[in-house]
């Protein structure tokens, strides 16, 4: 019998996105899988069940069938507790899952005894960098940006800083933790738009990099307790850009230091869905994206990329469309656990098989 796959439609607070395009619903029947997709799954992206049912892929009206049927599940976000009850033994789970900083989510997938794949650990062997998260990364580093501007401003309990500044005004200051792909893209548009930006990070190959190609506008400073705390007091926009594969984010900024910051200064902590590189983070969502503490703007939004939904599904979905074709069709021939011990992808990949944790950030975020 052929693998199902299902596709759901995402039910996590203002998520847009979907796991799969239509062509590739197409490319997956072409060969040999059956697609089930959840009606309205693409809506939010602007892919209607008409472009799923002429790809191939057939219309399911609610996920209680589509879970139950389908061997192979792809997601965007993280199973939400409506969708964990839904999960069953020996069933394959492709999405991100961040199960680091959520002890709630992992021991429900324990539980269910899935076999967890997280994109946002794979990794391809020999080459850098995580390929199925760079694209979410390049989106939220840049939005970061977008909306820590917009809550500079005062309505939004900002500062009242125009993050460009104008002739003969100073520019707002943007202090970047890390220099990754998000920090990187973070200082790009911060540049591009006037601001005086600071990227700091550990590696130094990293920094000489970023200090190459990055516009004059932008200074690369080493990250230390002490440079974190001058440049994070001294700032208008704090951008949280730190990640550690599968494991929780570090905290770089006490509660302690908020004191020390500008009244109205804003937080993007980019990381939330890891924890956070700030102390007093905690996930929000795009339908109240913002808190304060000690006067300053906290914009943790966990799923920052769902708001740009069509571009974010079309850049994840270009991604992934080849490692999901490579999946299906190993469980379409019964060899699953072939490709997890000898795919480095995939065995990186892994977070959960059968209910036990695989992971070592995983297993070390819970002791």
């Amino acid at each position: 019998m052929p693998v199902q796959i299902g596709v759901p439609r995402e039910v996590k607070s203002d998520e847009y996105r979907v796991s799969v395009l239509p062509v590739g619903a197409q490319l997956l029947t072409q060969a040999g899988c059956v697609v089930k997709v959840e009606r309205g799954a693409g809506e939010g992206s602007g892919y209607l069940d008409d472009d799923y049912r002429r790809a191939g892929a057939q219309l399911v009206e609610g996920p209680a069938e589509l879970f139950a049927d389908c061997d192979l599940i792809l997601k965007v976000k993280e199973p939400q507790p409506e969708e964990v009850a839904r999960l069953r033994p020996e069933q394959v789970v492709f999405t991100y899952f961040h199960f680091a900083a959520s002890r709630e989510l992992t021991e429900g997938c324990q539980a269910a005894g899935v076999t967890a794949l997280a994109y946002e650990t794979l990794v391809q062997p020999g080459k850098p960098g995580l390929p199925l998260l760079t694209p979410m990364s390049e989106v939220a580093g840049r939005m970061a940006i977008q909306q820590g501007a917009k809550y500079l401003e005062k309505p939004q309990e900002g500062r009242g800083i125009l993050l460009a500044g104008v002739p003969g005004v100073e520019p707002a200051k943007v202090t970047i933790l890390g220099g990754g792909i998000v920090g990187a893209n973070a200082a790009k548009v911060a540049a591009g738009l006037g601001a005086n930006v600071v990227l700091l990070d550990i590696d130094l190959n990293r920094l000489r990099y970023l200090d190459d190609v990055m516009p004059g506008n932008v200074r690369t400073i080493y990250s230390h307790p002490e440079s974190i705390a001058w440049h994070t007091a001294t700032s208008d926009l704090v951008v949280g850009a730190v990640l550690i594969p599968g494991a929780r984010s570090p905290v770089l900024v006490p509660k302690s230091l908020l004191s020390e910051m500008r009244p109205g200064a804003v937080i993007v902590d980019v990381g939330v869905d890891q924890g956070g590189c700030v102390e007093t983070t905690r996930p929000t969502t795009h339908a109240q994206p913002t808190y304060l503490v000690d006067g300053i703007v906290h914009y943790c939004v966990a799923n920052m990329p769902g708001a740009v939904g069509r571009t974010s599904t079309q850049a994840l979905c270009h991604a992934t469309q080849p490692y999901v074709i490579k999946l299906a069709k190993a469980m379409d021939a019964g060899g699953l656990d072939e490709l997890l011990e000898k795919d480095g992808a995939f065995a990186s990949a892994l977070n959960l098989r059968a209910g036990r944790i695989t992971h070592p950030g995983v297993a070390a975020a819970f002791g």
